[in-house]
């Protein structure tokens, strides 16, 4: 079964569902469009399609519909990982220092997560070895 990918302008609602949680059609076409870029039934039109899709999700409020994106932002990532970069993490790593330019906060940041995420892999190994050692007792 194929899985479902956002278009562009479904992409644009997720990221403002993602940002805002869960959201009124009209809370979307005003952070989607400050400046009336697009119609209002557009976006609610849009809504409507991802919903049917299965990207969002939507639960009634008295007349307003709220949704929900079902769509994550690390699915997003993972299809863009596999697609861009056939899931190798340290040439996204590279071309995005290499084209965003972070400053030195920015750099300390990505350290702490780096750092982060090596001591929960070693904690899953620890665990993993635990649980192996205790199955051969």
């Amino acid at each position: 079964m194929n899985e479902i990918t956002p278009s562009g302008r479904e992409r644009e609602i997720l990221k403002v569902l993602w940002d805002l949680g869960p959201a009124s059609v009209r809370d979307v076409y005003h952070r989607m469009c400050p400046s009336g870029e697009l119609a209002f039934n557009t976006v609610q039109t849009l809504l409507r399609i991802m919903d049917d899709k299965g990207l969002v999700s939507h639960k009634q409020q008295g007349r307003t519909f709220i949704y929900t994106p079902r769509y994550s932002r690390e699915r997003a990532t993972s299809r863009f990982l596999e697609q861009v970069f056939d899931g190798a993490i340290d040439q996204v790593v590279l071309s995005m220092i290499s084209t965003a330019k972070p400053n030195s906060e920015e750099l300390k940041q990505i350290e702490r997560i780096v750092a982060d995420a090596r001591r929960r892999k070693q904690g899953q190994g620890q665990q993993k070895r635990q649980r192996h050692k205790k199955e051969s007792s």
